[in-house]
């Protein structure tokens, strides 16, 4: 039997707060629409509540005490399924368990306790920038979003009518009651789905606990489809979980406008103005093509391939005429972005199996890439031309201004030259090579011709990009090909895509050198021997995009920490193991980033850090732009799913025990485990060495940690 994960009991803390709002509480569940960026320290839900797209709606409801109007210091425990937040003085005491549920209702319950000599008034406080109408013991309310051109329809109901007009606590009297607001879109919900979702919670329940029990309850059963994992290093273990839950958090399904599809969004918290209905500014909260594989590559590994074949389909309907890719809100499109989706795609079909999703998305796959050839190409070779720095979603990488010397006006577009990119081709190359083997798949007679196009762009990028004097690989000239001499992080990307010949094993050692990218806070993003390398961000001492702007000529970023990870143990594989040393300290130090000061009771995963004191700079929690789980299986477990076989082997970090299993792979369920051999845990119960299970099986075994083959 398969051990059951709790992700609450896995992340359970206290207060979490957004860095640049330490008053706001965070709330860990999500609806398919509903959502808050952040809650005020109130009963109920006030703070930034969002609806699809960023709203910065300021309050749903609350509730006022003739006692008191302030409830700071306040005691808060965060979970993933909901927030418990408690405050207590000489005269009352307030618990109150909040959560929003799969199917967009926001529910409070609330204990009070009057321990005063005097009456205390408990009543409903409602937004009053919304009409509220009271009909049969529920009060109705509509919301216009001018900026989506929809109106949001909202019902609340209580379990006590006597808190909307207000109820009186007498002296050591208690109260308990649940208040529940549904929230759907006017027009596209109908009103008594709304009405019955808030009966659900105010009358379904003999009590608040069991009310509140059940919601954790049904949160986690979408963890019931997540592998289990377990180690003796608990910084892995707790990683881990927080990574599924990020997915979970992420993940939205708006069933509305071009968003007819589950999507994970890149983050839910925003570099957007907190200004009550206007926020302004960048939006997290929508699907973006470069996000896209990166959530693929770690969530295949969930047993339920919909929400991956959801961002496929997004895909598909945000695609131009030229084959990009676009980022995609319910009533627009918006810039395109690199992305290896067609790599990605084939190795979640490697796990799912379901040709009927590759025969679907198959074409539009093959569009991107021959888009990118005809709008990004050239004359001489198959390399593509990056024209604007933002578009492989590495904005201010040196090596654009490298031909012009690093001005110190970066703004300034005719200083800017394009560049054949390291990283946009690798993609290419990499949606080649994924394109070809789904044409194999479903019979597609395409499947020679891509791997052609691949071979060709592959010998260019090794001919063209390599420099033999450095042992790196680097951005060309867009005309002359000549190389713009900058270290960027993406000269490892051709490692990651497993091109590189025996000529090129120093490359890779450029990521264990303190003076380049073995930093107090591994990996920058452009070396820290380049000349304008900061890493704190900003151009050259200006902060052309505010204190936690993104630039990518210094600080680190999770997103490119996990490629080059991925390329570090897929060489110390291929050459014997000889870096898994190396590999096994910077997967610890990339597992750190996911905690503030390195605390692992304060799980806050954002977008970038400062590469020398590892001090986030930016300040979105749960940012969801880059990959770990994926990382965890392949190389610390070592299972890699291919075609016909599965091949284990594991890279050794130094790690007591691990065991994982609810792992379900090519229609296999696959458990792995590990013990050195000799040693012994009172609460481990694995056998010593390295075993394959299949389908509850000992399928293959060995004394150490090895590779080993297992046909399929």
């Amino acid at each position: 039997m398969n051990k059951k994960f709790s992700i609450d009991k896995a992340l359970k803390c206290g207060k979490r707060s957004l860095r640049t709002h330490p008053g706001k509480l965070l709330l860990g569940p999500t609806g398919a629409r509903l959502w808050a960026d952040y809650l005020d320290p109130v009963p109920g839900f006030s703070g930034r509540i969002d609806f699809i797209h960023k709203q910065n709606i300021p309050l749903l409801f609350t509730v006022t005490n003739s006692a008191r109007d302030n409830y700071e210091p306040c005691s808060v425990n965060w979970y993933p399924s909901h927030l418990d937040f408690n405050f207590e003085n000489q005269k009352f005491a307030l618990n109150d368990r909040k959560f929003i549920t799969w199917d967009d209702c926001a529910v409070s319950c609330q204990k009070w306790i009057n321990k005063s000599a005097e009456d205390i008034e408990l009543k409903l406080d409602l937004n009053k920038e919304i009409s509220w109408e009271a009909k049969d013991g529920k009060l109705y309310g509509e919301l216009e979003i001018a900026e989506y051109k929809f109106t949001l329809a909202i019902v609340i109901n209580c379990s006590n009518e006597k808190i909307k007009d207000g109820l009186i606590l007498k002296p050591d009297e208690k109260a308990e009651f649940i208040i529940t607001a549904s929230l759907g879109i006017k027009d596209s919900d109908e009103v008594d789905i709304l009405e019955r979702r808030t009966d659900v919670y105010t009358k379904g329940y003999s009590s608040i606990d069991e009310a509140a029990d059940k919601m954790r309850a049904d949160y986690e059963k979408w963890f019931e489809k997540v592998p289990v994992f377990s180690s003796s290093e608990e910084l892995l273990d707790r990683t881990w979980a927080y990574r599924w839950f990020i997915l979970r958090h992420t993940l939205a399904h708006p069933a509305y406008g071009n968003l007819q599809n589950p999507v994970f969004y890149e983050g839910r918290s925003h570099k957007m103005a907190k200004t009550p209905y206007k926020p302004k500014g960048w939006e997290f909260s929508k699907m973006i093509p470069l996000s896209v594989p990166l959530n693929i590559t770690d969530a295949r590994w969930y047993h339920d391939a919909s929400d991956c074949e959801g961002e496929l389909k997004n895909m598909e309907v945000s695609q131009d005429e030229d084959g990009f890719y676009k980022s995609l809100l319910i009533d627009r499109t918006m810039a395109h972005y690199a992305n290896y989706t067609a790599w990605a795609t084939y190795q979640m079909y490697l796990v799912h199996r379901n040709k009927e999703i590759v025969k679907e998305i198959l074409p539009s796959l093959k569009k991107q890439i021959l888009g990118w050839a005809k709008v990004m190409g050239n004359e001489n070779d198959s390399l593509l031309i990056e024209t604007d720095h933002k578009r492989t979603g590495k904005e201010y990488q040196p090596s654009y201004w490298y031909f012009t010397d690093f001005p110190k006006d970066c703004k300034d577009k005719s200083l800017i030259t394009p560049l054949k990119r390291v990283d946009r081709c690798i993609y290419q190359y990499l949606n080649m090579m994924g394109v070809s083997k789904l044409c194999e798949i479903i019979g597609d007679n395409e499947a020679e011709k891509y791997k052609a196009m691949a071979e060709k762009i592959k010998s260019e990028i090794l001919e063209k990009m390599w420099d033999e004097e450095t042992k790196f690989f680097y951005d060309l000239h867009y005309i002359t090909d000549e190389k713009a001499m900058v270290k960027n992080i993406v000269g490892v990307y051709p490692y990651w895509a497993e091109i590189t010949e025996e000529k090129h094993i120093d490359g890779i050692k450029h990521l264990f050198e303190e003076s380049e990218f073995n930093t107090p806070c591994p990996f920058p993003s452009a070396s820290a021997d380049c000349r304008v390398y900061r890493a704190e961000g900003g151009w050259q001492g200006n902060f052309i995009k505010g204190r936690d702007g993104c630039l990518w000529d210094g600080p680190t970023w999770p997103y490119t920490n996990a490629v080059a990870l991925d390329a570090l143990a897929l060489e110390s594989k291929r050459r014997n193991h000889i870096y898994d040393k190396q590999f096994a300290y910077f997967m610890k130090e990339y597992s750190f980033l996911h905690y503030l000061y390195r605390d692992l009771n304060m799980p806050y995963l954002v977008e970038h850090y400062n590469s020398q004191s590892g001090e986030p700079l930016s300040d979105e929690p749960e940012y969801n732009h880059s990959y770990y789980i994926d990382l965890i299986v392949k190389h610390v477990v070592g299972l890699n799913v291919e075609k016909d076989r599965l091949v284990f082997d594991p890279i050794d970090i130094g790690l007591d025990y691990f065991s994982i299993e609810n792992i379900k792979a090519a229609g296999l369920d696959i458990k792995v485990t590990y013990k050195k051999s000799g040693l012994k845990f009172d609460d481990v119960n694995i056998r010593d060495g390295y075993t394959v299970y299949i389908n509850g099986d000992i399928a293959l075994s060995s004394d150490k940690l090895e590779k080993m083959e297992y046909k399929i």
